[in-house]
């Protein structure tokens, strides 16, 4: 019998920058003003259809939800699949003997993701839809 397998994958939700407090206001201007970036609240951009996030790594380091990044230089992706897949990728992640870490039902949106970590330390996500308005 073989074992299933979720499909593919379908794209790159978010994508995660990170800052200081230092540097934040400085760095907002410059994704805003010099590269256009269409802010669609705090911290977050539109691109095209993507969504470009700038944290503040003093904060998102000690946070406790979502899991906290970016303290120590990791990055974070979060990347979309459907809701049909969604448990497949959790049982794909918990059979690759990776760490479970978190998952979340998003309140505006009622969408789940879920976190773990890659090899190196980077914080990644699945997400079952657009967790981003528009």
């Amino acid at each position: 019998m073989s074992r299933w397998e979720p499909p593919a994958l379908e794209g790159i939700l978010e994508t995660v920058l990170y800052c200081t407090t230092g540097t934040e206001e400085a760095t907002r201007k410059f994704y805003q003003d010099v590269l256009g970036l269409r802010r669609i609240g705090g911290s977050s951009y539109r691109v095209g259809g993507d969504v470009f996030l700038l944290f503040n790594s003093d904060k998102s380091g000690v946070q406790t939800e979502p899991p906290p990044h970016g303290a120590s230089g990791g990055v974070h992706v979060c990347f979309l699949t459907s809701p049909d897949a969604y448990e497949g990728w959790q049982s794909k992640i918990a059979g690759s003997d990776i760490e479970f870490i978190q998952e979340i039902t998003w309140d505006e949106s009622g969408f789940r993701s879920f976190y773990f970590k890659d090899p190196a330390g980077n914080l990644l996500e699945i997400a079952d839809g657009d967790l981003w308005p528009p």
